[in-house]
């Protein structure tokens, strides 16, 4: 039986899109049920993952997956790259910031297990669960600046 985390991203297709050459891979997981694929879209030259495809491709096998990925015409390879960018995450700032949030929780629980299974003192880590909690309330205050604001980084 296929794992959870067993992820595989085979290349599908290359197209030419406004003057752009784009690759076109798919990201394809075992959900426990079923395969689900998403088309992911790349510029040659971008460093990044590049911009997934909210449609899913399901199947009950990766090839079965490929196969349906595969059998896509161009122009709908090239209506699901317009989908793509349209819904492209554009609250970044907001997005940040609540990566930020979750990091500071993530590292507030990690000092409070440590705390219980002896590894810090008490006075030290109390006194770092204080700060982290002010930070904490200090991140969520900023956070309505950041909600329905635009950003390009």
């Amino acid at each position: 039986m296929p794992r959870f985390d067993d992820i595989t991203q085979p290349h599908i297709t290359s197209f030419e899109h406004d003057y752009k050459r784009l690759q076109v891979t798919a990201r394809i997981v075992f959900d426990g049920i079923e395969f689900v694929g998403r088309l992911w879209f790349h510029e040659e030259s971008w460093d990044d993952a590049g911009v997934p495809d909210r449609g899913a491709l399901t199947g009950t096998s990766r090839d079965e997956v490929i196969a349906r990925a595969k059998a896509l015409n161009i122009e709908q390879v090239a209506a699901r790259y317009r989908r793509a960018m349209a819904e492209k995450r554009q609250f970044k700032g907001l997005r940040r910031a609540t990566e930020d949030v979750l990091s500071k929780i993530r590292y507030l629980n990690q000092v409070s297990v440590s705390m219980r299974a002896g590894l810090l003192d008490l006075d030290g880590a109390a006194q770092e669960i204080d700060l982290t909690e002010k930070q904490l309330h200090e991140l969520v205050d900023r956070l309505r600046a950041y909600a329905g604001t635009v950003s390009e980084s």
